[in-house]
Order: C-alpha cells, then sequence, then structure tokens
C-alpha cells in the first residue's frame, strides 16, 4: 500500500514521534510510507534521523511575527491542504487536528479530546472529529470519549515503545554521570510548562516534597508548542518565587540525550490533566524509573498496578516521597510493562485496518 501520515510538525512532541514510529514500523513492515508535515520556522527536517525507507515531505511554514493563535492554526491548515495532494495514496491518516482539516477524506488517530476555547480552534477540532471516516485511539479511555460524545467507534491501537532505547541509558554510565553532575538528583517531568500537563500542580507538590527531600531538584524538559502559554509561564514563575523553588528548565533536548536524562532522574512525575497514552512516562518506566502519574482513567487503563497515582498536590508529593524512598519496588514490573508495547505489533494492527478500510 501507498500511505501518507501527515503531521503537524517536526518538532519533538508526542503526537509527532507517534507518527515517525509508525511510518518507521509500516515501512519495515514492506509498506511504502511518506510522512507529510510543516517545516515550522525554517525547519528542514525532523528533530531526529528517520530511517530512508520513509519519504519526508516537509512543507515550509515560515513564521509570522505577532501573528496569533488561531490564525496560526488556520494558515497551517490551509498551506499543509495547498501541499498536499492525496492522488496516488491509497491510505491518507492524519494523526492530529491540523493534519485532519487539511484533508478531505481520511483515517484520524485522536490522541486526546482537546477543549478549546476560541471559535476557530473549537471548529477545527470538531472538523477533525466528525469528519474522518475512520478512526483510532491509543487507548480505550479515549475511545469511549469519541463514543460518548459523538456517537464514533474508533479501532484501539495503543502506542508502541522504543523501550530498548531507554533501557540501553539506564546502563549508560556516563552520559548518566553528566547529568547527576550537572543536576544532582532530581524529580523530571517531560512536556514543558503548560495548563493541560499540570505544571503549576506540579510545582507545589515539588514545594511539598523538597520539605522531606531538601537536596532534591524540579527539572522540567521539553515545550515545543504551538500555543501560547506565557501567561502560564508567568503565573509558574512567580509562584516560584513564592515558594522558593528554583526549578531547573531544559526546553527541548535534543533526541540522544533524552534517553540518558530520563534514566538519571529518582522520579518520573507525570501530572497531565490530559493524555491519551502517557508515552513519556512510559519511557521512563522502560529507563527503570519510577513513575508518578495523575489519577486518570486512561492512565489507570495503560499503567496499572505499575505507577504511583495521585490527583491533589498534596498526594502527588507523597508518592514522589514514596517513589523515592523505594525506587526499585516496580522497577522490573515496569519496565516488563514498556517493554510489552511494539511498534511493530502496532504498525501491523494498522496494517489489518488499512486492508480493511480498502476491501
Amino acid at each position: 500500500m501507498k500511505i501518507a501520515l501527515l503531521s503537524y510538525s517536526t518538532k519533538p512532541r508526542g503526537g509527532v514521534v507517534h507518527t515517525l514510529a509508525l511510518a518507521e514500523a509500516l515501512a519495515a513492515a514492506g509498506e511504502d510510507v511518506t510522512v507529510w508535515t510543516l517545516g515550522r520556522g525554517g525547519d528542514s527536517g525532523f528533530f531526529r534521523p528517520v530511517d530512508p525507507a520513509v519519504r519526508q515531505e516537509i512543507v515550509p511554514f515560515p513564521d509570522v511575527r505577532g501573528e496569533a493563535v488561531g490564525p496560526r492554526i488556520l494558515r497551517s491548515i490551509d498551506t499543509l491542504r495547498a501541499a498536499f495532494d492525496p492522488a496516488g495514496y491509497d491510505v491518507v491518516h492524519a494523526q492530529d487536528c491540523i493534519s485532519a482539516n487539511a484533508v478531505s477524506r481520511c483515517v484520524r488517530t485522536v490522541h486526546h479530546v482537546d477543549h478549546f476555547t476560541t471559535p476557530e480552534l473549537i471548529a477545527c477540532h470538531e472538523r477533525a472529529i466528525r469528519e474522518p471516516f475512520a478512526h483510532v485511539c491509543v487507548s480505550a479511555a479515549v475511545a469511549d470519549e469519541l463514543r460518548q460524545g459523538w456517537g464514533i467507534r474508533a479501532d484501539v491501537i495503543p502506542n508502541g515503545v522504543d523501550s530498548q532505547r531507554f533501557e540501553l541509558a539506564a546502563q549508560d554510565v556516563p552520559g548518566l554521570s553528566r547529568w547527576r553532575s550537572r543536576l544532582g538528583r532530581y524529580v523530571l517531568s517531560v512536556g514543558g510548562i503548560e495548563p493541560r500537563k499540570g505544571t503549576l500542580d506540579l510545582l507545589e507538590a515539588f514545594a511539598l516534597l523538597r520539605k522531606s527531600e531538601p537536596e532534591m531538584r524540579l527539572v522540567i524538559a521539553g515545550g515545543e508548542t504551538l500555543f501560547d502559554y506565557r501567561d502560564y509561564r508567568t503565573r509558574f514563575d512567580a509562584r516560584a518565587a513564592e515558594l522558593g523553588v528554583e526549578p531547573v528548565v531544559l526546553g527541548p533536548v535534543h533526541h540522544d540525550e533524552l534517553p540518558t536524562l530520563v534514566a538519571a532522574a529518582s522520579v518520573f512525575a507525570f501530572p497531565s490533566n490530559k493524555e491519551g497514552f502517557g508515552l513519556a512516562a512510559m519511557e521512563a518506566l522502560a529507563a527503570g524509573v519510577p513513575v508518578v502519574t495523575r489519577d486518570l482513567p486512561v492512565l489507570r487503563e495503560v499503567f496499572g498496578t505499575v505507577a504511583r497515582f495521585a490527583t491533589e498536590p498534596a498526594g502527588f508529593a507523597a508518592q514522589l516521597r514514596a517513589a523515592c524512598a523505594d525506587p526499585g519496588s516496580r522497577q522490573a514490573a515496569g519496565r516488563d510493562l514498556a517493554a510489552g508495547y511494539s511498534w511493530d505489533r502496532a504498525a501491523a494492527r494498522h496494517v489489518v485496518l488499512y486492508r480493511g478500510l480498502l476491501g
């Protein structure tokens, strides 16, 4: 089959990570795969090398100074729509809201259901759910949201996890030493400072944790996004100053350095308010790092008894403290769980779905 996978960015966000890994696994299974995306800010390639078996079509998308989020989203859709020609592809598979709006008929992966407030984004979100003729979700909890909210039946195909990459990082003594020499003992969060990631709650929880773990540091990595979270960041910085906390905000971390950053952490914090699967937390489990996550139905489904769960900052602090005190109690189970999610298996299930739709 000739398959087009469409994404919205070259940056290291969860949906983009998913798109590239799925494309490579499909190509390894013998399919003809092209990934289409927007090259923001002059990007001419993805954040990491891509298997040469996967074709890449990166559509230039120059920055516009002062452009608001709504117009930027609409321009993203128009730019990708103008460049993409579905002719010649057997399957067109959109991986996000922007790419689903840019094509007429497609398969759509809904990683999680967003809740927007601006009219343009609400309309785009609705179209990206209602108009695709087939839907995939990476967890049953998100598929249930589609069923309850829109009456849509979605196929559930979980993410894969590159577990070996993170398992090997846990054995990279020089790499671990570099991060620990720089940061000491730390709680790590990946995803940047934004409302969906629950970063303000994590800040409150960390301030409580530090009373019993005064040498611990809070480290936040990642943060590439289309949205403007400057107001939230201002609130975060102000509250950190009030609490006397000095987080280490790394921003995007190079692809090759991320596994050792994760593996060197004392505990991985995942306080997201909205998730579809929790890939970053699953990678932490693969590295042998204990995970504390928000108590959401989707994360209970995916992580079972391997992660520790909490809701409010005090409970989160208590679970972080427990993870620091007993880091090895769930380590083997966490690594086994992560190893059970295979991109090859995910690709095989996509192939079955595609052939069924074509038939």
